[in-house]
């Protein structure tokens, strides 16, 4: 059996043009050599597989390639490689500052290589100090970390520092391409793309993925062996999801849902990754922003199709939903609901019957419900009008061929105030009942009428009240009976103000009452204070005393005859 090389050692850069990513430091590091312009301590820094012990060991090598005919030649006895990780104590970096003043044998340079210098305990550091500030003619030294901020600002003082950026998924993913080449691997475009994005800018890990994949699947390399290999959601999965939404397909996409949990898939990853599709979509829209789009060909058509479909309000609401709901989502005790509730109001974004509205509610429609209700109940109130008139004129019996019957015409008068107060309630029901402001209505009858008959429809609409269980009001009406005065004006006199707000409040059915009975539909009802009747009534016990003394003069001696406390 042949023994295995990962592809991460097989296809490691030999020199600085192999190396992917990262061209601006390959270059100034070339420069300095062919200029004689090499600092001798060098700190490379940056995430983790992004190439700098890879660019330490082609330095280390092209430094002492100047003047020697054998290119291929390693310089392996020049090159030391120290991992801080485990060597960390004082003792050996004394052992490497005594290596040190060695020179070599052969080629101009020693180059010591350490790796994960942050490693390095404080002592360590210190002992390095004096070494790494004057070192010899011969030493150059390349310090690899990847947490800068744990070194000391002492030795980052003495380094000629060189900052590694993450690798750029499509940079990845055509490297990626032609390693496949050379295997004879047939893959496809949008599953290297796929296997780029998961190594997060990290060559080591995208090779480490390939190597993963590919002994998974063998020389064919699909999309769908990749997604299933790394776990990874297809982006097939987003764009289902985003038409459901986009169509208001509330169960469905509730049920859609259910089965990416089915396959084992995270809720939290899933709303990430639909808001990172909504963020895609959001960038496809636009042709100046299409470049920021990392996704393969294949991918980038179908991104562009949906982008058209999707509204650009809906795109910036959805983000900030799904955004919102990825922050909540680990401190929710109902974590499944709460992806579902995202996903209803995502449903449901501008959603108000045939247009879209504003409010993310799956119940913004009922303003819509509302309104036509409104609508139609006025057109009953009309209607209850018309037959209200046409009773009117029958009683009358107006005979059609004398004189033409003219509908009532409403006057532009001041409309009542809606009443929010927990006390209008009552009201504002009683007002629904009634159809129409006869006051407001032109060509009415207006019979005369006498005050016995409005007395005694007073006292029918009393015994209404009484039925209903409104004793209050009818006590108030029961205080005293009315009087009828000029101009079809109904009398009523109350002994305080705060019985005539009150008797104000429900006047209005009252008033129709009357005028339907009477045939008037000018009457009105006058509502009076008269404060000298309040003398009449006795509240407390010492004026109902003072009355009865008035009346019979022999209380007082019976009180004073039993001892009575009156």
């Amino acid at each position: 059996m042949e023994h295995f090389i990962v592809s991460a050692r097989k296809y490691r850069p030999q020199t600085f043009e192999d190396v992917v990513g990262q061209q601006a430091i390959t270059n100034t590091l070339e420069n300095a050599i062919k200029n004689n312009h090499l600092a001798q301590a060098l700190l490379f820094t940056g995430p983790r597989g992004v190439g700098k012990t890879t660019c330490a060991r082609i330095l280390a090598k092209k430094i002492n390639q100047a003047g020697v005919e054998n290119a291929d030649e390693d310089f392996a006895f020049n090159i030391f490689e120290l991992d801080a990780a485990s060597n960390n104590s004082v003792d050996d970096i004394r052992a490497l500052t005594d290596q040190v003043r060695i020179p070599p044998q052969t080629g101009k340079y020693k180059v010591y290589i350490i790796d994960e210098v942050h490693m390095l305990s404080q002592s360590a550091f210190n002992a390095f100090l004096k070494t790494l500030e004057e070192p010899p003619a011969h030493a150059i030294f390349i310090l690899a970390t990847t947490e800068k901020h744990k070194i000391i600002p002492t030795i980052l003082s003495r380094c000629q520092i060189f900052d590694f950026k993450r690798i750029g998924v499509l940079d990845t993913k055509k490297y990626l391409e032609n390693i496949a080449k050379q295997e004879h691997i047939n893959a496809e475009d949008d599953a290297l793309h796929i296997i780029a994005q998961k190594a997060d800018g990290a060559m080591r890990d995208a090779l480490s993925i390939f190597d993963r994949v590919v002994s998974f699947s063998g020389t064919e390399l699909t999309r769908k062996a990749v997604t299933e290999n790394l776990n990874v959601l297809d982006y097939d999965e987003y764009f289902k999801t985003t038409d459901l939404l986009l169509d208001i397909k509330i169960p469905e996409v509730l049920i859609h849902f259910n089965s990416i949990l089915a396959k084992g898939f995270d809720g939290n990853h899933f709303i990430s990754g639909l808001a990172a599709h909504f963020r895609d979509l959001l960038v496809a829209k636009d042709k100046i922003t299409i470049e920021l789009l990392e996704v393969g060909d294949n991918a980038k058509k179908k991104y562009l199709e949906q982008s058209q479909k999707c509204d650009l309000k809906f795109l910036l609401q959805a983000i900030d939903l799904a955004n919102d709901c990825d922050l909540k989502y680990k401190g929710s005790k109902n974590q499944r609901l709460l992806v579902e509730l995202t996903l209803m109001q995502l449903a449901s974004i501008t959603f108000d019957g045939e247009k879209k509205n504003d409010k993310p509610f799956i119940i913004a429609a009922l303003h819509f419900r509302t309104e036509v209700k409104r609508t139609v109940k006025a057109k009953s109130i009309l209607k209850k009008e018309d037959n209200a008139i046409k009773k009117t004129s029958s009683v009358h019996n107006i005979e059609k061929t004398e004189k033409e019957f003219v509908k009532p015409i409403l006057k532009n008068g001041k409309r009542r105030p809606s009443a929010l107060s927990l006390n209008s309630i009552e009201r504002k029901k009683e007002i629904s009942k009634i159809e129409v402001d006869f006051e407001e209505v032109e060509g009415l009858p207006s019979d005369d009428f006498v005050e016995d008959k409005v007395v005694a429809l007073w006292k029918e609409y009393i015994e209404k009240l009484l039925n209903k269980g409104k004793k209050s009001v009818a006590s108030i009406m029961n205080a005293n009976e009315p009087t009828v005065k000029e101009d079809h004006q109904i009398h009523f006199e109350l002994p305080n103000a705060l019985m005539k707000d009150q008797l104000e409040r429900t006047k209005p059915p009252l008033l129709k009452f009357l005028r339907e009975r009477l045939n008037n539909f000018k009457v009105d009802i006058l509502i009076d204070v008269n404060e000298q009747e309040t003398k009449k009534y006795a509240y407390t016990p010492q004026e109902k005393y003072q009355k009865l003394k008035e009346k019979n003069s022999a209380i007082e001696l019976l009180k004073k005859t039993f001892d009575l406390d009156l």
